[in-house]
């Protein structure tokens, strides 16, 4: 082959790359049909609240990995070194801690990472491509907001639960069973100030997998379609339909979180004897949109 010919491959192996990403962000994953915008709208990236991770390293203009109030739930502390951006994904390795840390008054065993994002949203459509790691401790996507900033009665707590998984089930109990292969979202309405008619309460929903969490990538997203319309979708085809208990009407921050969860304890062996690639929670990107006038 002569070097204009092999320069012109590497042309059309550039172009083809750059129309292929350029496609594949026009909208949001659905399947033939599954597209439920009205006509005279279409999806547009809010860039802000996505990313391809494809640098080197976690993008801090967009995303918080360290510094939050939120340290995690013990026995899991958010550690930001076990956070890396590699490989063109955003991986959160779950670890033991060399020694138990004290904080709060609390004693932690074990690393998870918090990643969530600057900036925040309404309503939109929110999705990523997701494998969870292997161990009892959590591979999330979900959207809450940020009650230090709010008066009032928006000083609530509203929070989408997209997904949450775990790889290991430690608690026998019947509605934990579903937990390691399974797309559970769930509406929580919490903290309701004083004098705010607002109930205190949670609707879920669940997918299906058809296998484990941590055997495939899966898409995971909602469309948040306004303050009581949830529309939960898996792989690009919708799931179900929810009404949350309260108005979901606030600004909300996404968060991707590997933590701990004390209704799934430690198993006896500390839950970390798997590879590194077995104990990690890995995201091929993250995207939102919104809808906008054609």
């Amino acid at each position: 082959m002569n070097l204009i010919s092999k320069k012109s491959n590497c042309l059309l192996i550039i172009v083809f790359l750059i129309t292929t990403t350029f496609f594949a962000q026009k909208s949001p994953t659905f399947k033939d049909g599954e597209d439920p915008k009205p006509a005279d709208k279409k999806w547009k990236l809010v860039k802000k609240m996505s990313d391809e991770f494809d640098g080197k390293k976690v993008n801090e203009r967009k995303w918080q990995i360290y510094g939050q109030g939120w340290i995690g739930r013990a026995p899991g502390l958010f550690v930001a070194d076990n956070i890396k951006v590699k490989d063109g994904s955003l991986q959160i390795t779950t670890t033991l801690l060399p020694k138990p840390i004290i904080k709060n008054n609390q004693t932690f065993t074990h690393g998870g990472g918090f990643v969530g994002s600057r900036k925040s949203m309404k309503y939109g459509y929110y999705e990523c491509e997701m494998k969870a790691n292997k161990t009892f401790m959590s591979s999330t996507f979900w959207l809450i907001n940020d009650r230090s900033k709010a008066n009032g009665c928006d000083k609530r707590v509203t929070e989408l639960d997209i997904t949450e998984c775990v790889g290991e089930i430690t608690n026998k109990a019947e509605w934990m069973k579903y937990f390691d292969q399974a797309m559970n979202s769930n509406t929580h309405s919490r903290n309701i100030p004083e004098g705010c008619d607002y109930v205190k309460a949670s609707e879920k929903a669940r997918a299906d997998l058809g296998g484990k969490v941590y055997d495939d990538f899966h898409v995971y997203g909602v469309w948040w379609k306004s303050k009581d319309e949830i529309l939960f979708f898996l792989d690009g085809k919708f799931q179900s339909k929810v009404k949350p208990p309260a108005d979901f009407d606030i600004d909300m921050h996404l968060r991707l979180v590997v933590e701990t969860y004390n209704w799934n304890p430690v198993p006896e062996d500390g839950g970390m004897t798997g590879s590194k690639e077995d104990r990690t929670t890995t995201y091929n990107w993250v995207r939102s949109w919104k809808l906008v006038n054609r």
